[in-house]
């Protein structure tokens, strides 16, 4: 997918924004991020209070490729090897360099960061010409749908925060994020890159977190990615009052795959719930197959789907 063009001096007038502590939000191929130079700490506290987002919550760090990375964080063989994949919808989890110079708050305190290469042009050509690592969450209120439109960061923030568009985003659901411990290596939270996609790269099967540990990356809120509206999942029909959300064979008010193909369905998963969300009090999602990106959708419903009351430490 393609967006509108930007002259140089437009993305450089951006970069210079983010090295005088200001925000800028930008597309990558998953979703559009909440930029902010990751070496400022008070740039970096601006995207705390601009998302409202608990502060316990660690950033991922954007980066123009792998030299960048090994400025600020320690690579073992095993994260080296998952690195080939870079550009690309994978956040590894590694050892800080303390002396790099990252904000503390980027990572809430911990020893490690999540960090990545996104696949994107503007992205790239962004953190360039800011000449600092970039961290950005997804440009939304806390908690909320994530943004794949430039129209929809707009209206969220009310036009507070300038955006550099580039249309659609290809991906449509966030970044997979592993932890690498030695050659350990874990899923922390599902995402554009299939954990399967994952051990076939690296010869052996990827483990997943367990459910009740600690925060270590973002998107492990039991509630999180939420509409206004209230979600129900795995729906094979609606019910009075609900918009329906279809998938495959099962039609509704919008379908995220006729086909029942996976990529499309994640590609439009919260661009169609932005759509439905406001048009009803209640959406059901008719179910979507759990391998493949199915478990990144599955993820991601499940906790839209959540009370809103858990504000939890916990996957």
């Amino acid at each position: 997918m393609t967006g509108p063009k930007h002259s140089r001096s437009e993305i450089e007038q951006l970069g210079a924004l983010l090295r005088a502590g200001k925000l800028v939000a930008f597309p990558t191929e998953t979703v559009y991020g909440l930029g902010a130079d990751a070496t400022n700490s008070d740039a970096v506290l601006g995207i705390y209070e601009t998302k409202g987002r608990p502060r316990f919550n660690p950033l991922i760090v954007h980066v123009a490729d792998l030299e960048m990375a090994e400025h600020h964080v320690v690579f073992t063989p095993t994260a080296r090897r998952l690195a080939t994949l870079w550009p690309g919808p994978l956040t590894l989890v590694l050892e800080r360099r303390p002396e790099a110079g990252l904000s503390d708050i980027v990572s809430a305190g911990l020893d490690t960061v999540g960090i990545r290469v996104p696949d994107h042009e503007l992205a790239l050509a962004l953190i360039r010409a800011a000449g600092r690592p970039l961290a950005a969450p997804s440009a939304n209120p806390s908690g909320r749908l994530s943004p794949t439109t430039a129209a929809q960061v707009v209206e969220a923030f009310g036009g507070r925060v300038p955006v550099l568009d580039g249309g659609p985003c290809a991906a449509g659901v966030e970044s997979t994020i592993v932890a690498v411990t030695g050659d350990i290596v874990t899923q922390l939270r599902a995402g554009a890159l299939p954990r399967e996609t994952i051990a076939a790269h690296l010869g052996r099967p990827v483990a997943v977190a367990r459910p009740g540990g600690p925060i270590t990356a973002p998107g492990m809120l039991v509630s999180h990615y939420a509409p206004r509206a209230r979600l129900r999942i795995d729906a094979e029909a609606a019910e009075p009052g609900e918009a329906y959300l279809g998938f495959g064979t099962r039609d509704g008010t919008l379908n995220l795959s006729p086909s029942g193909d996976l990529h499309e369905a994640a590609r439009n998963l919260f661009s169609m719930l932005h759509q439905l969300d406001g048009k009803a009090e209640r959406i059901a999602v008719a179910p979507v197959p759990r391998h493949g990106l199915g478990e990144a959708i599955n993820d991601r419903l499940q906790r839209a789907a959540a009370p809103r009351n858990q504000l939890s430490r916990t996957l």
